[in-house]
């Protein structure tokens, strides 16, 4: 194969790993009924004037599977981190006891775990739309290729290749949804 080939397949493979990382932190995010300091990646903090993430203005751990503390750095700031999760609406009462903030996490209703499955549904099918746009990236350069007198043989089964990867990343989405629902529905 041509050089410029070479390069189409790796990029559009460079491509498709980026949206099963995407995949996979977006998986991270929707919880699964146990503590983690990840539930609160998506929060901010009025920190000065600048929208600062909750984990530089507060140490964050998970003393059990069902609590998470946060104590902030500076004592000024435990209501401003109380209201920043309040606001990220991600379901967590915080409660302040003057020193740490302590975010106890509600077992996860059969209702909300189906919610929880459709939303790790949509994460893996757009997820699914970015492999599919890499696959018609590289297929448009793939027949500009052979447009430009590269020979239609080798155009062509470096079409199948994309195609193979495309069937490849595709069934490893679909392995990743299907733990993600495991564990989602996981009493």
């Amino acid at each position: 194969m041509t050089e410029e080939i070479e390069f189409i397949l790796d990029s559009t493979k460079e491509s498709m790993t980026g949206s099963i990382a995407h995949l996979e932190k977006e998986f991270l995010n929707i919880r699964a009924g146990k503590a983690s300091p990840a539930m609160l990646g998506s929060v901010f903090v009025d920190y000065y004037g600048s929208a600062t993430p909750l984990s530089q203005v507060s140490k964050i751990s998970v003393p059990d599977a069902r609590t998470i503390t946060l104590q902030p750095f500076e004592k000024n700031m435990l209501h401003v981190i109380e209201k920043a999760i309040m606001v990220a609406n991600i379901g967590f009462n915080p409660m302040n006891n003057g020193d740490v903030i302590i975010i106890s996490v509600p077992a996860l209703t059969e209702e909300r775990r189906r919610d929880l499955a459709k939303q790790a549904k949509v994460e893996a099918e757009d997820a699914k739309v970015g492999i599919r746009n890499a696959r018609k990236d590289a297929n448009t350069d793939i027949k500009k290729l052979e447009k430009e007198g590269t020979s239609e043989d080798i155009c062509k089964s470096a079409e199948d290749e994309v195609q193979n990867l495309t069937n490849a990343f595709i069934r490893k989405i679909d392995e990743l949804l299907v733990v993600k629902e495991a564990e989602i529905m996981k009493v």
